[in-house]
């Protein structure tokens, strides 16, 4: 079973070897072709690389896809690797409806290890879900997609969680298959959970910060009762984005006979005030955070600095994708169309922030310019 698909799908992922081809063909090259024998007439991987420029484009749909491809001329289609015909050696681009068969068809987990990021060896990894409610029918429900980013944003290959399911049955299948050693792993409170404690510590030998909020109200009784006010707080203040915000930061040192969770070292809380600059209205939210991280580890500006690092993944992957790529718009909802459209749109993050683009709408932009080479280009496509 594919380990990112939402149905069955009879494609292995790639191994490490695959995943560290240099070249982007290459590495496309090596994802099984799920269409039948008879009547391939382009390779699997110039259609994937034709979506994945089209997309660093600006496009957001089959439709558009197949546009690009239309209008692309005879040496942007040799430098995907589409074969020439007849006599003239004319190259014939890939309809819409090939694209979308083999977008609903390719395996997630394949071709999101093959253009994803690797996390071994970063200092972070944030993970949190998004649902698509574009995708949303009469027949089935929104996809819901958990994904990852690193601490420099960089994304992780992210999985489509399963219907019937919630994202927790999906964090471990999210992260098997890297090496997580001495990664520290950020979630939201949904994901605060004595199993995933266990198996971070104790099976990949990671490092874990979760908040605790009311879903876990023992716990967060637990760490409401501690000595908070015999703590020294550390402040931090900030300017920016129409708001003046405070932050007060206390570090306790626990055990987990004190909270009831496994190997717990430190505990948090995490007092923010924010002030609109404009109206004056003021804001106050307390967070309790938990961690297998010793004082040793982690000091309190580290605790803080990735406590609020973990919002990288909603500010630099799912805000983008909802105004710059309109996610949320997007009807592709059935096959495997969803996780490897987001795949697709996360490379072109990847690739645009690379390229220094801080604002990735205009990123995309400048890359409309030159439509039929730019994306190439950035792909590093010979």
């Amino acid at each position: 079973m594919c380990r990112q698909s939402a149905t069955v799908c009879l494609i292995k992922s790639p191994g490490r070897a695959e995943r560290e081809l240099p070249l982007l063909a290459d590495r496309l090259s090596t994802l099984p072709d799920p269409r039948d024998r008879r009547g391939r007439r382009h390779p699997l991987a110039a259609v994937l690389l034709t979506a994945a420029c089209a997309v660093l484009a600006g496009a957001r749909s089959y439709l558009a896809i197949g546009q690009w491809a239309r209008h692309a001329p005879q040496h942007t289609l040799a430098r995907l690797g589409f074969r020439p015909h007849g006599v003239l050696g004319v190259r014939t681009a890939p309809s819409t409806s090939t694209v979308r068969r083999v977008l609903l068809a390719v395996c997630p987990g394949g071709l999101a290890d093959l253009l994803g990021t690797d996390p071994t060896g970063a200092d972070q990894v944030a993970v949190d879900g998004k649902t698509a409610r574009g995708s949303r029918s009469h027949a089935a429900p929104a996809a819901h997609l958990l994904a990852a980013v690193t601490g420099t944003g960089r994304t992780v290959p992210p999985l489509r969680v399963p219907a019937k399911t919630n994202e927790a049955t999906a964090f471990r299948h999210l992260l098997a298959p890297f090496d997580l050693t001495g990664v520290t792993v950020t979630a939201d409170a949904l994901h605060t959970q004595r199993d995933h404690a266990r198996h971070l510590v104790e099976d990949r030998q990671a490092h874990f910060l979760l908040p605790v909020k009311g879903n876990q109200p023992r716990l967060h009784a637990a760490l409401r009762a501690l000595p908070w006010p015999r703590v020294r707080a550390r402040y931090d203040r900030k300017l920016g984005h129409g708001r003046r915000e405070t932050r007060s930061l206390r570090v306790l040192t626990v055990t987990d006979l004190h909270l009831d969770f496994p190997h717990v070292v430190q505990a948090a809380k995490i007092l923010r005030h924010r002030t609109d600059a404009r109206t004056g209205k003021v804001s106050r939210q307390t967070v309790y955070a938990i961690t297998d991280l010793t004082a040793l580890q982690a000091s309190p500006q580290k605790l803080a600095h990735l406590a609020r690092s973990h919002w990288t993944i909603e500010n630099r992957l799912h805000f983008v994708r909802d105004t710059t790529f309109a996610e949320d718009a997007s009807k592709i909802r059935s096959g495997h169309g969803p996780e490897n459209m987001a795949t697709l749109r996360n490379l072109a993050i990847d690739t645009l922030r690379d390229a220094g683009h801080k604002g990735i709408a205009a990123g995309l932009r400048e890359v409309s310019y030159a439509p039929h080479d730019r994306p190439l280009d950035l792909l590093n496509l010979p």
